[in-house]
């Protein structure tokens, strides 16, 4: 289907839906500083012939939804929360399976605990806990830290940031499997091209919390799957591992080798895993 740009609470956010709308729901939310473009098409297509009706969505800052002054973005991590909730409503969606990667699963775990109504089970990629618990989890790789830490999109134009986010999305990809470039600078293009203003998505760089709740991740009560790359340089394997133990009933999908996000090897195994976990009677 074509891209929607809804309106609720006077906020414009892009969505895309793929699929039958009788199907089961599922909302695919994105991590900050991305766009609904890294919910690649084929992925989206692959869940919706697996009989779900499936929502991607820009967030604000991000692709063609609403944007704001560079530095002041006007909204909290809690209004990412409650965009979700937004995009449900202009759906006519009670509530759906939510599946979140990197910052998008926080904000999904986020959700679950706001809204626990609107939620009918939970998939958390690549991705760590969204409260705190009483347990150290490791950090980033060193390469990882490295990148963050020496890497700059040295100028405005978009060559320059399309450069940036293809050595980010290497660095990402975790160096044990063979990195495509050529795919990764063709989504990074797109995405870049598309945004009404690609650096408005540094404004997550900077975002608060707001009123987030603060409940332990033990109060979900909703069937949780936790899919995790055990070369993950951004959230090493014992975040997701963390997290299938504190949410109850939670339980672990390790990739082997895989790195942060979905990469085009695993569409088929996290795909399969997604339908499973939002079959009738699963959850």
């Amino acid at each position: 289907m074509a891209e929607r740009v809804i309106e609720v609470d006077g906020i414009e956010l892009c969505t895309e839906s793929f699929g039958d709308p009788s199907d089961p729901p599922v909302l695919l939310v994105m991590g900050l500083g991305a766009s609904m473009l890294w919910w690649e098409e084929g992925f989206c297509r692959m869940l919706a012939a697996g009989g779900r009706f499936v929502i991607r969505y820009d967030h604000r800052d991000t692709g063609r939804s609403v944007t704001y002054p560079p530095g002041r973005p006007g909204y909290t991590t809690a209004d990412l929360v409650d965009d979700a909730v937004r995009v449900l409503r202009a759906h006519g969606i009670a509530a759906a399976h939510v599946v979140g990667v990197s910052a998008g699963g926080a904000l999904a775990q986020l959700l679950a605990l706001a809204h626990p109504g609107r939620v009918r089970s939970l998939v958390l990629i690549s991705t760590s806990c969204a409260v705190p618990g009483d347990r150290e989890l490791p950090p980033p790789t060193k390469e990882f830290v490295r990148f963050a830490s020496a890497a700059r999109a040295d100028g405005p134009d978009a060559e320059s940031a399309i450069e940036h986010q293809v050595a980010y999305a290497r660095v990402l990809a975790g160096g044990r499997r063979p990195f495509d470039e050529a795919a990764a600078r063709d989504l990074v293009r797109r995405d870049v091209e598309r945004a009404h203003d690609f650096g408005a998505a540094r404004n997550h760089d900077v975002l608060t919390d707001g009123e987030v709740p603060r409940a332990p991740l033990s109060s979900i009560a909703v069937p949780t799957l936790v899919i995790h790359g055990t070369a993950d340089p951004m959230f090493p394997l014992r975040h997701g591992e963390a997290l299938a133990e504190r949410i109850p009933g939670g339980r672990l999908l390790a990739l082997r080798d895989a790195g942060h996000g979905i990469g085009r090897a695993d569409w088929s195994t996290v795909v399969a895993a997604v339908l499973d976990h939002t079959a009738a009677g699963r959850s």
